[in-house]
């Protein structure tokens, strides 16, 4: 159908699969509604047919599509010096990109060694799919990743991108191993093999250099030109990326944490980067951790009452000013000098509010806490900068140029009209129309305020980063990327030429939610992502990655694929909009190295075939919960520890799931019961959730795990399975283990209910003990209970590799799912069919 193939050459998805062997179409409307939010017309035959044309013809006819990737070399470990680092190419203060000015280090010297690029089939040509082995695995040495056993380069492995779909079939999902852009072999050899005869070649690399050849580019985001015999020209932006992402260093174990919800005797009302840095430097230091993961630092909408989601940000380039130590900035200490009074009244009013959250029981108020804090800096703002801080400020706001003044503009504007932008007046609903240019002159003082606080939040992130790796932490912090942003906020009102006008980003319906599932945030749009060589997706990137010993991504697979949805239109009404994964991995590798940072996906729910195994392929971590690793394709068993992947952070629980107590004990089913959220009858649910229970606690026992409980518990007691469960996760070969937070006292209280929004208080709940009473960061430090579990886990470390040591390793039995590596059966699974724990 023409439909339909018009569908594919835009990467736009007619049918989906919920579940394996089972095929769903995407309806008519839905696809129409997306292909014009893409800026396709197909409301009618005759559009389509027209649209059709046009994009056959421009696909056949171009000479080169938006982005080329090209895979280069191999990083060094996370956390490694390397090269300038972060600053390797930074913003300019256009926002641009700025060349670094030493030259890249010769091969050898701890950069990766570029592929050599041969423009038409010059030597060693790739042979078709020679580097994308259809069973997605990860290809040979001799593939395309390595240097050959002579130490001659290969050819770099390379995909062409232009945002699209258009290699796709006519009907149903691209494949997902492939990305979508020019119609044949993906590669850049096969894209420069199919210029013209006599095609000359110019390539501005973004080190300054000018070549004519696309041989040993060094690592970057390069502009390449190409002049036809014809006189035709064609740009494309060319990504040189390292093949695989910094590895973890060595094995390491780390803490999980929401920030807010991790409060001292200093904070106000609510944990910020003070508590955070104080969590760093003792974790690491006292407790020999490697990391400490974190919730999502994006800034949020301002609102009464502010959404408390960390997941739905106004912005996730900048982080929250929410989280500042007010008593660390410099300037605090002068605030007030003519009305003392003042600043004595605000420090009572912040105690009251830490006290009425940590004794009286009161739930985190962001509201509260901002009120006073947006108060207090009121006041430093007024305290002059002293030269050094004011140049720093001022080299600041040159570096973030144009997006830190959108931004700021945007914090200001809402401040008179409301935090959302598409109920401004019509004329500043254009960041770049007079008529904003004039607002934001008029409001320059809140302007300048809120370019202070971003300032002042980014240099405070970077000190607690400092302080984990001062401790000695391999990695430090692990900062979470959200999968999007509100439609109102900052980023959606700066960048709307990258965002979708109306649509919504969510999930199909699955056996999870038979009615889907939105997420209420706007997708991007991967054409505008591409003609851009996605320079909005590296600025996210860089600023992220510049106080980031590791990044989590929030539902990665959204590097493949998004389900949109037509907004005003139930979950169900919307269909797949394929991304081209091949070029944002390789941003994401570029932008990582550079920071040598390590990646974390969050892969938890349903994932397309081949996913997971480009995701390892590139050396993006996954993510592995305790609770969903067994054997879904076969005997649902529990698998053993052995049968785990090993490039994961594994954990027992997260932020989105019960805590680990109250797995053990049930409580998670009384709780969705009191709420009224279960869908069947209760007693099913205890039933199922203690056969649950019942099978991994007979693992554990089978294992030997559960003898020799720290802290001299019992086997039967709930504490002593939690570190037994620890124990297991510290059998598998993960690379990284993470305890939350809250599990070393006894938590017992999710921080966030998925399908609830006023019956529970997500995001509002500090850490706090079995009896539900919070817990300071000062008791925790103190608290036997937590010391016994990191006992544990520092012992387990130590005395255990992971992937089957110790003397119990490989045990398998009735309680075992036999689907280990070597056990012929099926490969395990995450999570089960259709499952979105997130």
């Amino acid at each position: 159908m023409p439909l339909s193939r018009l569908a594919a050459l835009h990467g736009v998805a007619t049918s989906f699969s919920p579940s394996p062997g089972r095929t769903v179409a995407a309806s008519d409307a839905a696809v129409v509604a997306v292909l014009a939010a893409l800026g396709v017309p197909a409301a009618t035959p005759d559009a389509v047919r027209t649209a059709l044309t046009a994009r056959e013809t421009e696909l056949r006819e171009r000479l080169l599509p938006p982005t080329l990737v090209s895979w280069s070399g191999a990083p060094t470990a996370a956390g490694s010096d390397h090269g300038p680092g972060a600053r390797e190419s930074a913003p300019g203060a256009d926002g641009e990109e700025r060349a670094p000015d030493e030259n890249p280090p010769a091969p050898g010297e701890g950069r990766p060694t570029p592929d050599v690029i041969r423009h038409g089939l010059g030597e060693n040509p790739p042979a078709p799919h020679e580097d994308r082995p259809e069973t997605g695995e990860s290809p040979p040495a001799r593939g395309g990743d390595a240097p050959a056993p002579d130490g001659s380069p290969s050819v770099a492995r390379a995909s062409v991108a232009d945002g699209s779909a258009g290699a796709a079939p006519a009907q149903g999902d691209p494949d997902p191993a492939a990305p979508p852009g020019f119609p044949g072999d993906s590669s850049l050899a096969s894209a420069l093999a199919a210029l013209p005869a006599g095609t000359r070649l110019r390539i501005r690399t973004e080190q300054g250099e000018t070549r004519a050849s696309a041989e040993q580019l060094p690592l970057g985001v390069h502009e390449l030109e190409a002049t036809a015999p014809d006189g035709r020209t064609a740009r494309a932006h060319l990504v040189v990326a390292p093949t695989r992402l910094p590895a973890a260093p060595g094995r390491t174990y780390g803490l999980l944490v929401q920030v807010y919800s991790l409060l001292s005797r200093r904070s106000w009302g609510m944990g910020d980067l003070g508590d955070l840095a104080e969590l760093t430097a003792w974790a690491g230091r006292a407790l020999g951790a490697g990391f400490v993961q974190v919730n999502p630092m994006h800034a949020a909408v301002p609102g009464a009452p502010t959404d408390p989601s960390p997941y739905r940000p106004s912005s996730r380039r900048y982080p929250d000013p929410v989280y500042l130590r007010v008593e660390d900035v410099p300037e605090f200490a002068y605030a007030g000098e003519g009305d003392r009074d003042r600043v004595r009244t605000l420090l009572e009013r912040a105690e009251r509010q830490r006290e009425s959250v940590l004794n009286k029981g009161a739930l985190i108020d962001r509201d509260a806490v901002w009120e006073l804090k947006r108060e207090a800096l009121e006041l430093v703002r007024d305290v002059p900068l002293g030269p050094g801080r004011r140049a720093a400020y001022c080299d600041f706001l040159a570096e973030e140029g144009e997006a830190l003044e959108d931004h700021a503009t945007w914090c200001a504007l809402a401040e008179v009209y409301g935090s959302d932008w598409q109920k401004w007046p019509a004329a500043l609903r254009d960041p770049r129309s007079a008529e904003t240019a004039r607002a934001r002159g008029e409001l320059m003082d809140r302007v300048d305020f809120h370019s202070r606080l971003a300032w002042l939040t980014d240099a405070q992130l970077a000190t607690a980063q400092r302080s984990a790796r001062d401790a000695g932490m391999g990695v430090g912090l692990v900062h979470d990327l959200a999968v999007g942003v509100h439609p109102g906020g900052a980023d959606a009102w700066a960048q709307q030429e990258y965002f979708a006008a109306g649509m919504s980003v969510g999930a199909p319906p699955d056996a999870f939610s038979v009615q889907g599932q939105d997420w209420g945030l706007p997708p991007w749009r991967p054409d505008r992502l591409a003609e851009s060589g996605y320079a909005p997706y590296r600025r996210l990137l860089r600023a992220l990655f510049r106080y980031a010993g590791a990044l989590r991504i929030d539902h990665v697979m959204g590097l493949f694929r998004l389900w949109w949805i037509p907004q005003g239109r139930p979950a169900t009404e919307g269909t797949y909009v394929r991304y081209d994964a091949e070029a944002m991995l390789a941003i994401l590798a570029l932008e990582a190295y550079r920071a040598g940072a390590l990646v974390i996906g969050e892969d938890l729910g349903t994932v397309e075939p081949g996913v997971r195994e480009k995701l390892h392929e590139h050396g993006v971590l996954g993510t592995s919960v305790l609770w969903f690793e067994r054997d879904w394709d076969g005997t649902g068993l529990p698998l053993p520890p052995e049968s785990w992947r090993a490039d994961c952070l594994a954990t027992a629980t997260t932020h989105d799931l019960p805590p680990t107590a109250s797995r053990l004990t049930g409580d998670h089913v009384e709780l969705r019961d009191r709420l009224g959220l279960l869908t069947r009858p209760v007693e099913e649910e205890r039933a199922e959730a203690a056969t649950d229970v019942g099978e991994w606690l007979a693992l554990l026992a089978r294992l030997g795990l559960l003898q020799g409980t720290a802290g001299g518990q019992s086997e039967d007691s709930e504490e002593a399975q939690i570190q037994a469960l620890h124990r297991f996760l510290l059998r598998t070969p993960a690379r990284m283990i993470g305890v939350w937070l809250p599990d070393t006292v006894g938590d017992r209280r999710p921080q966030n209910l998925p399908g609830t929004w006023d019956q529970y208080p997500n995001w509002r709940l500090p850490v706090a003990d079995a009896e539900g009473r919070p817990v300071t960061l000062e008791e925790l430090a103190a608290s036997p209970r937590l010391h016994a579990l990191i006992d544990v886990v520092r012992a387990g470390r130590v005395g255990e590799t992971g992937g089957g040591c110790g003397p119990d390793a490989g045990v398998s039995g009735p309680d075992v799912a036999e689907s280990g590596p070597d056990s012929g059966g099926a490969s395990p699974r995450t999570a089960p069919p259709g499952a979105r724990p997130d």
